[in-house]
């Protein structure tokens, strides 16, 4: 704590999962760094999967929806990492003990993963395509590769690196959301305003199936929130804390989900390299617009699809950041990410948020209910960090009520991470409080 308020800084890539000493995030910093981090282009495939489903004022709705209970997640679950400086993978010992985290982590891990290399694939076609127009070199392969080792070499720097590239680069990205947005809208416009505004669309579960597509592309974020909480210095409540992540995400998401939504209903274009490629005449600003695709690949990637699997990597096979850093950098080329960019990659990505969320939101109810009704928001570190203490092992209770969550979601796939979510947190309280078994995990 005195380390952080005497501003102190940490090396470049000096990352453990030890309680955080030295934190270097103001509440500007934190908010810039969310802002940079949530520039998805998997949102504009969650918005493009949505047309012909809701109107614009239903899309609009969902998205800010969506982004107010990201927020109230993010501040609920990122508490224990604000409070004690502690990383996702320790925080979740306490619900599930050191063996049972490999469940979380590694459900966690594998989203991120796709993800990473999905969005490096977006971001080398948009350098290619810059390539191909200026210089005439036109190889997709290569950018790819190139551009992956880029976010490696920057991933290897760690928070405080990823503080510099998120700050600097948020104004850019502002500032090309909104261009992207005004030639979306001067290009298809004539288009969109016959049909967006005036068909029926709906209010009903289709509605809030879209709130949950759009807050399922961060569910992932919100188990691991803590990793981020930690780097934030203290003396922020909980209140100002909801208010930072969800008006730093909501800009972003509607943007992007927005312009995913009104070119796809105009065009029959999901692939965003080709839109914008369509929707802007001027060479030099077309230019610009596909530079800000990639750059918002890597302020996304190093900071949402980087440190979570690093984290679970170094928690399983005890390596260092650097390392794990540099395998998660790997691991994405061997997601063939080229597969989820064509024409109906919309519907699998849908498909794909809609089941892993069943997953996450049980794992994140569990969380929740640990550490406010079990804890109390009071954690022993001593313990947490205690392989032979208490939390050894595999805490049943949590297992069973994860189960219990996914079913529900299953069953109700369209709205799976809000259907989790109080079946995944009733069952955890009633076995903490009265299975026999937990005893140890009481404590």
């Amino acid at each position: 704590m005195a380390a952080a308020e005497s501003g102190a800084t940490k090396a470049l890539g000096e990352e453990s999962l030890a309680p955080q000493k030295t934190r270097i995030m103001g509440r500007t910093s934190y908010f810039l760094a969310w802002f940079g981090g949530c520039v998805s282009i998997g949102t504009f495939a969650m918005g493009s999967s949505v047309v012909g489903t809701l109107n614009l004022i239903q899309a609009t709705l969902a998205i800010a929806i969506g982004c107010f209970v990201i927020g109230i997640a993010l501040a609920l679950n990122g508490a224990a990492g604000y409070k004690y400086g502690i990383p996702f993978m320790v925080q979740a010992r306490s619900a599930f003990g050191f063996a049972g985290t490999r469940l979380p982590g590694l459900v966690r891990a594998v989203p991120a993963v796709v993800w990473y290399g999905f969005q490096s694939w977006i971001g080398a076609g948009a350098l290619n395509m810059v390539s191909a127009t200026l210089f005439g070199f036109d190889n997709l392969v290569f950018y790819f590769i190139a551009f992956q080792f880029l976010q490696i070499g920057l991933s290897v720097m760690g928070f405080q690196g990823i503080k510099w590239l998120e700050n600097i680069g948020s104004a850019f990205i502002l500032a090309s959301l909104v261009y992207m947005f005004y030639a979306t809208v001067q290009r298809y416009g004539d288009e969109l305003s016959t049909s967006l505004l005036t068909m029926e669309g709906s209010w009903g579960m289709p509605f809030w199936g879209a709130t949950m597509l759009f807050l399922g592309i961060y569910s992932t974020m919100m188990l691991n929130v803590s990793d981020y909480s930690r780097e934030h210095k203290e003396g922020t409540g909980p209140g100002i804390l909801t208010t930072i992540y969800a008006m730093s995400i909501l800009p972003c998401t509607l943007f992007m989900g927005l312009i995913g939504y009104m070119v796809s209903e105009a065009t029959g274009t999901a692939d965003p390299i080709q839109v914008f490629a369509n929707a802007v005449d001027n060479t030099p600003l077309l230019m610009t617009t596909l530079l800000f695709i990639a750059f918002a690949q890597v302020t996304t990637n190093v900071l949402n699809n980087v440190v979570p699997p690093t984290y679970v990597l170094m928690d399983v096979f005890k390596l260092k950041f650097t390392t794990s850093s540099v395998i998660v950098g790997l691991l994405a080329f061997a997601t063939f990410p080229w597969k989820l960019v064509q024409p109906d990659s919309a519907a699998g990505l849908q498909l794909f948020v809609q089941t892993y969320s069943a997953f996450l939101g049980p794992i994140f109810a569990v969380l929740v209910v640990d550490y406010y009704l079990i804890r109390r928001r009071t954690l022993d570190l001593g313990k947490l960090y205690d392989e032979n203490g208490p939390y050894q092992g595999v805490n049943k209770a949590a297992l069973v009520a994860t189960a219990v969550g996914i079913a529900a979601a299953l069953t109700f796939s369209a709205v799976s991470w809000y259907a989790s979510l109080i079946p995944a947190g009733l069952t955890y309280y009633l076995l903490m409080k009265h299975w026999a078994p937990c005893q140890r995990f009481r404590q």
